[in-house]
């Protein structure tokens, strides 16, 4: 939820990924913060963290991943990595926005693995397109 609802802020009201990933997180925090007690206190402490972490994963260009089902994958990939990353991550600054990165990474390299012809599909030619931009 975190992951489609930044991107539909950031691309159809135009507010920018940033912008979009900020006021969704506020507003998801402010929810928490002011009824604490809707659910169990672990829930109550770890849904605005997963949800920040999921809107890094929105914060994602359309030019990279422009349809919500790849993006509704990268949220998945993002919540299986958040889940299972406590002991590996520990120490690490800016774990969730890392986890969001492998998780865009994972789903656009799925095209590439599963192609049935094993030729370069679009997945991987706009990762390659994108590495390798002109600055």
């Amino acid at each position: 939820m975190g992951a489609t609802s930044t991107f539909y802020v950031n691309e159809n009201l135009k507010q920018g990924a940033v912008r979009a990933s900020a006021l969704l997180s506020l507003l998801v925090s402010l929810f928490f913060y002011c009824f604490p007690d809707l659910l169990n206190p672990y829930l109550t402490q770890n849904i605005p963290t997963a949800f920040i972490g999921a809107s890094f994963v929105g914060m994602v260009s359309s030019k990279a991943i422009s349809h919500y089902s790849w993006l509704i994958i990268a949220g998945i990939i993002f919540s299986i990595i958040y889940i299972n990353k406590s002991l590996f991550f520990r120490g690490y600054g800016g774990a969730l926005g890392t986890s969001a990165f492998i998780a865009i990474l994972a789903t656009m390299a799925i095209p590439v693995v599963f192609s049935k012809k094993k030729k370069i599909t679009n997945g991987f030619l706009i990762f390659r397109k994108w590495l390798f931009r002109d600055k």
